[in-house]
């Protein structure tokens, strides 16, 4: 159950009795706003540069290792592997179903598991299964590693995005998931500059450069895991680059947040209930489920799209990945700030989508090839953007935290239906306009487009109801009950 306001209070003062430092709780000046607000902007440069940094290597690295299979594909392994037809198609989309199985239970369990523990150990497992899919010699050895890898890093995202929230604020977090986000474009881009050099490794001992770039990309994720041991702290009370003030700082962001989200991080089975019975949970998922499409069929398949499909040689087709995906990560990390800055979450995506509209629109005309190359740069302008502010818009709008984890993880699960979707619509038969893919992809844009505008919608009419409420008397309002969450929470207002 969701504690309320003035339990939550009384709770933390007396953990703070016992548990705290007395003296740095005395020593603690009474900041006049100024001054604490000055403090607490140092404090989150400190955390961007200790804590967000950390997540976003760890994202980065996670879409080297899964999205490596299209550069494989046009360095020979479909060849060595003798793949049939759409077996690559196969290998790509069971990937995504053993991610949907992890999501869920690692959004609900994270937390008590710990962090720092979680985090690091299903970052080793994957870097493991993506250094022995260098070794693998068939299409079921393909399909196995494919498995164990979309299962452990199906455990990450849930994991970071939650590991963040008990890091930032509501208002923060928005700018912080964009930084995974921008991660996952960069990738695009690290991954066609590794593939690129990789090439030159081709027979060195014996294997081919495909299979280089699988044993030393997993080898990288090995060794990060090891870093992540040190650099992902338990709570902050433990962390090791903050001050004993920074702590203090810390704890009183904490006390707000829970004062305001009305929970402690911990799900039960009402919290469980409450988001699947809110509407808004499945309207995101749903939304996700098109933009993951469009994001995952990009990132995966550009390097395939680029050779069969443009005609260009496969070292063009590993460095002409890195512009689109670098592009796409500055237009993400700007509309984000901008987003997060003036509380509009629908905007950004209203505004950048119909750029990926036009960019498939594009790819499905009979132009030149230097027009279609164009097309990849209106593409990535929507994908990555469109991909991670929904997230975010859902997550921001969810309350108590227990609910906020379920609802996400609803969302996540549903999320990559989209992997499994976008594994299956670039096939071999359709080289070399990829019709059914670019077609398909389409579709999603638009129909993520509309769903956008009926969800601010929705959240426009709940804020009315409330204020409505409150002339009334507030009745059907709750402040400070058991019941309390975002639907009923006469202080809970929904972002836009």
């Amino acid at each position: 159950m969701a504690d309320s306001p003035k339990e939550v209070d009384s709770v933390h003062d007396d953990k703070n009795a016992i548990e705290k430092d007395t003296q740095i709780e005395q020593a603690q000046p009474d900041f006049a706003d100024a001054d604490f607000k000055r403090q607490e902007k140092a404090l989150v440069r400190k955390l961007d540069c200790f804590i967000a940094p950390v997540m976003m290597l760890l994202m980065l690295i996670s879409y080297l290792d899964r999205g490596n299979i299209g550069f494989a594909a046009t360095q020979g392994m479909t060849k060595d592997l003798h793949l049939k037809s759409t077996e690559l198609n196969t290998a790509v989309s069971v990937f995504y179903i053993f991610y949907i199985l992890a999501e869920l239970p690692a959004s609900l369990l994270v937390k008590r598991l710990r962090f720092n523990r979680v985090i690091p150990t299903i970052t080793f497992l994957w870097g493991l299964i993506c250094m022995c899919t260098g070794f693998v010699q068939s299409f079921g050895g393909l399909v196995a590693t494919r498995i164990f890898l979309g299962f452990f890093e199906g455990c990450l995202f849930p994991s970071m995005t939650l590991f963040l929230c008990n890091w930032y604020t509501r208002a923060e977090l928005g700018t912080r998931i964009s930084y995974l986000f921008i991660a996952s474009a960069l990738s695009g881009a690290f991954g066609g500059l590794i593939a690129f050099g990789i090439l030159y490794m081709d027979g060195t001992a014996g294997y081919p450069g495909w299979r280089w770039l699988y044993i030393l990309e997993g080898l990288l994720t090995i060794a990060y895991a090891g870093c992540c041991i040190f650099l992902v702290p338990r709570d902050f009370e433990s962390a090791y680059f903050l001050s004993p003030a920074e702590k203090q700082i810390m704890r009183i962001r904490a006390r707000a947040t829970e004062a305001y989200s009305g929970g402690s991080g911990h799900y039960t089975q009402a919290d469980m209930k409450r988001a699947a019975s809110d509407i808004k949970s499945w309207l995101h998922g749903l939304i996700q489920i098109c933009v993951v499409t469009i994001l995952y069929g990009f990132g995966t398949f550009l390097p395939v799209i680029l050779k069969y499909g443009f005609h260009f040689s496969t070292k063009q087709a590993q460095y002409l990945v890195i512009p689109p995906n670098l592009w796409g990560a500055l237009v993400y990390f700007v509309g984000a700030r901008l987003a997060d800055r003036y509380r509009a979450r629908a905007v950004s995506m209203l505004l950048i989508a119909p750029f990926g509209i036009a960019g498939y629109a594009i790819l499905l005309a009979p132009v030149p090839i230097g027009v279609w190359y164009f097309a990849t740069f209106l593409v990535a302008t929507a994908c990555f953007l469109c991909t991670g502010s929904n997230i975010a818009w859902l997550s921001g709008n969810c309350a108590p935290d227990g609910k906020r984890a379920a609802s996400v993880g609803i969302l996540l699960t549903l999320t990559n239906i989209g992997g499994v979707v976008s594994g299956q619509i670039y096939t071999t038969a359709g080289q070399p306009r990829y019709f059914l893919g670019h077609g398909w992809s389409l579709g999603c844009v638009v129909f993520a487009w509309c769903g956008w505008w009926v969800v601010r919608a929705m959240y426009r009419r709940r804020n009315r109801e409330k204020e409505e409420a409150l002339l009334r008397g507030g009745a059907g309002l709750r402040e400070g009950d058991e019941g309390w969450e975002d639907r009923t929470a006469a202080e809970f207002r929904y972002q836009l």
